[in-house]
């Protein structure tokens, strides 16, 4: 598994993207440990909560199952900077 750590600007893309993989995505929380974020409308509809009480701004640290989805958030992230 590949661990990386994004400052999320754009969280409409960021779901896309995260949506569109095929392997599982697991975000750490404080609040509740590791928890899987691909498809998963109770934990992302938290995420734009999160999002917005920030500003606009989320920081995620991620780990990454699949090493194609780990290119696709990659490049997406370079991307959307």
């Amino acid at each position: 598994m590949a661990r990386i750590k994004l400052n999320i600007l754009n969280m409409k893309d960021f779901l896309e993207t995260i949506n569109a993989c095929t392997g599982r995505i697991f975000m750490h929380d404080p609040d509740d440990g590791e928890v899987d974020i691909r498809k998963e409308g109770q934990v992302q509809n938290r995420l734009w909560n999160r999002y917005f009480q920030n500003r606009k701004s989320l920081k995620l640290v991620l780990e990454i199952s699949d090493p194609g989805d780990y290119m696709k958030i990659v490049s997406w992230y370079a991307g959307d900077c």
